[in-house]
Order: C-alpha cells, then sequence, then structure tokens
C-alpha cells in the first residue's frame, strides 16, 4: 500500500464523507478523498479497523490510520504478536509518530484473582506484568491493562478490595521500576456479570490507596455510561488518576454519534483540561465494508468539531 492513500467510494458513501477534507464531489461514480487533517486529541483506532481500505497487513493499516489524520492507535493483542513484529509495529509508529494505547497483559474474567491473597495467583500476575514490560521494551507501549478478576461471594468485599489493593501494590513497584503504568479497566456489569471492579469512584479509591505513579484507570466511556452514567463528573473526580480513555457509544458499542453519549461536549472536556494521552476506539462500526469504515473516520471528525 502507497505511502498517501486514497478512499475510492461510490456515490452514495462520496455524500457520507461531505465533511471530510478536500472532498472531490459526490456525483462522481469514484470519488478519491484525502484526510490527513490532524485530529485535535489522540483517537486511535484498533489495528486492523480498517482493512477493507488497508487489507490485512498490520503496516498498511497503521499507513492508513496516519493517512486519516490520527495520531495514535491501540492493539489489545499487542503483547501476544510475535517478536519480530512487535519490531515492524515500533518502528513504523516511531516513522509515522504515532502514539499507542494501552495493550492488555492480563484480563481473565472467569477467574478470582487479585481478590484473592494467594501466592500463586501473584506469581502468575507478575509473570504477566513481566511480559508486558518485555513488550514494552521493545514496542515503547508504556500503559498495561489488568483486570482484577472475579470477585469471591464467599469472602466479605472489605477483605477483597484491601486484596486488590495489596496485589496493586507489589505490581506497582515492579512496574515503577521498569517505567511502566498499569491500567486497571472498571467493565459493566451486564456485559460482565461478577467482576470486582466495575466503577470509576471504586477504581478512583483503589489507586489512591495503592499511592503509585504506575497504578491508573482507563476509563471506558461505553462501560461507565451503563454502569453509572455523569461520565463528565466522574472524569473531573478521577482526573489525578486517569490514565487512558476507551471509547464507545452506549447502546451498542458502535462509533460516536451512534447511541446516546455527547462525545462532543465530552472530548470538548478533556481537551480543555490538557489531556495529551490516548483515547482508544474500542468499538464496532455501525455498517459494513468500506461504507462503515467511512462512517467511522467521519463520525471522529464530527466528534472532533468542537470549538476551542
Amino acid at each position: 500500500m502507497k505511502r498517501r492513500n486514497f478512499l475510492k467510494v461510490g456515490a452514495v458513501s462520496g455524500m457520507a464523507l461531505s465533511g471530510l477534507t478536500n472532498f472531490a464531489g459526490a456525483a462522481e461514480s469514484e470519488v478519491t478523498v484525502s484526510n490527513s487533517e490532524k485530529f485535535k486529541l489522540k483517537y486511535a483506532p484498533g489495528l486492523g479497523i480498517f482493512r477493507e481500505h488497508a487489507g490485512k497487513d498490520p503496516i498498511d493499516n497503521m499507513k492508513f490510520i496516519a493517512d486519516q489524520g490520527f495520531t495514535a492507535m491501540f492493539d489489545n493483542g499487542l503483547m501476544n504478536k510475535p517478536l519480530g513484529l512487535q519490531e515492524k509495529i515500533a518502528g513504523e509508529l516511531a516513522r509515522l509518530g504515532l502514539d499507542i494505547g494501552p495493550f492488555v497483559a492480563y484480563a481473565d474474567f472467569k477467574v478470582k484473582s487479585m481478590v484473592l491473597n494467594t501466592a500463586d495467583i501473584r506469581k502468575m500476575l507478575k509473570e504477566k506484568l513481566r511480559k508486558g514490560i518485555e513488550t514494552y521494551k521493545t514496542t515503547g507501549a508504556k500503559n498495561i491493562l489488568m483486570v482484577p478478576g472475579r470477585y469471591d461471594e464467599r469472602l466479605e468485599w472489605g477483605y477483597q478490595t484491601a486484596n486488590v489493593i495489596d496485589c496493586m501494590r507489589e505490581l506497582s513497584e515492579i512496574a515503577e521500576k521498569a517505567g511502566v503504568v498499569i491500567v486497571l479497566e472498571p467493565l459493566n456489569r451486564w456485559n460482565h456479570p461478577g467482576l470486582f471492579l466495575t466503577g470509576m469512584p471504586q477504581a478512583y479509591s483503589i489507586c489512591r490507596a495503592v499511592n503509585s505513579p504506575a497504578c491508573k484507570i482507563v476509563d471506558d466511556m461505553y462501560h461507565q455510561q451503563i454502569t453509572e452514567g455523569n461520565i463528565i463528573p466522574n472524569i473531573d473526580h478521577a482526573w489525578s488518576e486517569i490514565g487512558a480513555f476507551h471509547l464507545g457509544d452506549n447502546p451498542g458499542r458502535k462509533e460516536p454519534g451512534t447511541g446516546e453519549i455527547n462525545f462532543k461536549n465530552i472530548f470538548k472536556h478533556i481537551y480543555e483540561k490538557g489531556y495529551n494521552g490516548v483515547l482508544c476506539c474500542e468499538h464496532g462500526k455501525s455498517k459494513p465494508g468500506k461504507e462503515g469504515e467511512i462512517a467511522f473516520i467521519k463520525a471522529y471528525r464530527e466528534a472532533d468539531s468542537f470549538e476551542v
């Protein structure tokens, strides 16, 4: 795929792109769109979200992401990719000037992990973290996502909370020395019933108790709209402990504008607070094929069009 990419779409899809830069006109049977203007915030499409336009090659996808004006990307499965591919991704991140969002080191939704004070679980989590640190050394991706796991029905909630705090203190000490940050993700109890960590206030209190720069929160707006709403006030209350954001409208977990969340106002608020981190577009597309990829880009152009 060439460095300068082209979106070739039919007349109907061309009209959907009228908000993008250098629109060539929707009356033609095939139109060419250049969309290299940079976004105000670091929205990060997932690696592979633009396969209809960029193909399956990860590097071509990264080129396409940059060509559309995005300044970041994310890949939840980065840690499990072969070392050679990680190295290629790192090189392309540097060449394109892309930032990269959190990758998953541990997210087992079936196991009672951090809530239990057992040596074998602590050992397993440290091994996952050390593997994540090796991924950071190769790629430069410093935010490592972990989920505390399921709660224990037979153990009082206060003891479980204390165990999670103690566990995160041990892990954060390792992470801080390595220069990485563990981001804990609260998940909604409807899509993921039985998990310990579900809300922003809960995650905030844990991070404050751990009291380490290596223990932060990834605020997933899709999950938090379902769990508690109140997105902007919760961002403000938890601001000191937020390390990254995940995005997805609700209901449906698709691109901004397909649900009930006012992303334009939220993005404006985050921008005015001086946020310079990554916002991972961790969601699907409301339409299939190339049309869906174009709708994805247009949705972020619209949400990013707030006045500053």
